[in-house]
């Protein structure tokens, strides 16, 4: 799914798939017959082909290097580069969930390997047979793991957009983090930005789950990372389209390159964004 959200990001359509796998001997056939399962049900969503690679040993465990390959009109193409001053700056979704997925699956390990280190401090065997059966608490969170261990590329949003008849002039999917990637694209558009904290989409369940484990929500949603959302730029004359489409929410927009990448609080304060976050502007 990630390697078709990289096509996707693009403007494009992907259509092929090339998997390259490397496995050691511990992998059964039957455990290959289920990572294929998963792919094709990967691919079968967006119509793409599995058409080839390659199968070799492996003395360490799994390796996995799949290439995406898609198309695109030439005019249709979209890159990082083309965002201009005044442009509208949109994400698709919300943010955040899947690193408070990630964070979930951590807590119930550490509460599963607590609980087998206390029993066998105490020699304790019936308690020990007993977190054979160990269910973490997952209730109420199911979003979470979801968007964590099942991302989905974005495609209904690119087929949203092509049918309002809006081209993006910039766009990249969120894999490391929105605010490392919003830099990306000011970096090679040669731009600034001014994005809201206030229009940052954040879900009910992420929200919920920061607040569990103390921790910033907002920091969360901007450098969390793994959504596979898609962050795009706009025209400004496209505000009424945008602003119209499900599931796309406009959070900013492109300032001129001296003005930097900020992010503008609650309370209207700003801060400057940074690869690893965001910080006071002194």
């Amino acid at each position: 799914m990630v390697n078709i959200s990289d096509i996707f990001a693009m403007n494009g359509m992907p259509r092929q798939l090339v998997v390259n796998l490397a496995l050691s001997k511990r992998f059964t056939v039957e455990d290959m017959e289920a990572f294929y399962a998963g792919l094709r049900a990967a691919c079968d969503k967006w119509n793409v082909d599995i058409v080839g690679g390659d199968t070799t040993s492996s003395y360490t465990g799994l390796a996995i290097s799949i290439t995406c390959i898609g198309e695109a009109g030439a005019d249709k193409i979209v890159y990082r580069n083309g965002a201009k001053d005044t442009d509208l700056i949109c994400v698709s979704g919300d943010l955040g969930a899947a690193y408070m997925g990630l964070q979930l699956l951590e807590r119930e390990k550490t509460v599963y390997y607590q609980q087998v280190d206390e029993a066998r401090k105490k020699n304790d065997q019936r308690a020990l047979a007993a977190l054979k059966d160990f269910q973490p608490d997952f209730a109420g969170k199911e979003y979470l793991l979801q968007r964590q261990l099942q991302p989905e590329a974005r495609g209904d949003i690119i087929e949203r957009l092509r049918e309002a008849n809006i081209r993006p002039t910039a766009m990249m999917d969120i894999s490391d983090g929105l605010s490392s990637e919003l830099l990306h694209i000011c970096k090679q558009s040669h731009c600034g930005c001014r994005i809201y904290e206030k229009n940052l989409p954040i879900d009910y369940q992420t929200a919920v789950m920061a607040e569990e484990l103390n921790l910033n929500v907002t920091t969360c949603a901007l450098n969390g990372g793994e959504d596979y959302e898609l962050l795009f730029t706009v025209p400004i004359g496209d505000h009424e389209k945008i602003v119209s489409i499900k599931d796309v929410r406009l959070i900013g927009h492109i300032t001129k390159e001296a003005l930097g990448a900020q992010l503008v609080t609650r309370d209207n304060a700003e801060f400057a964004l940074t690869a690893q976050g965001w910080n006071p502007l002194q």
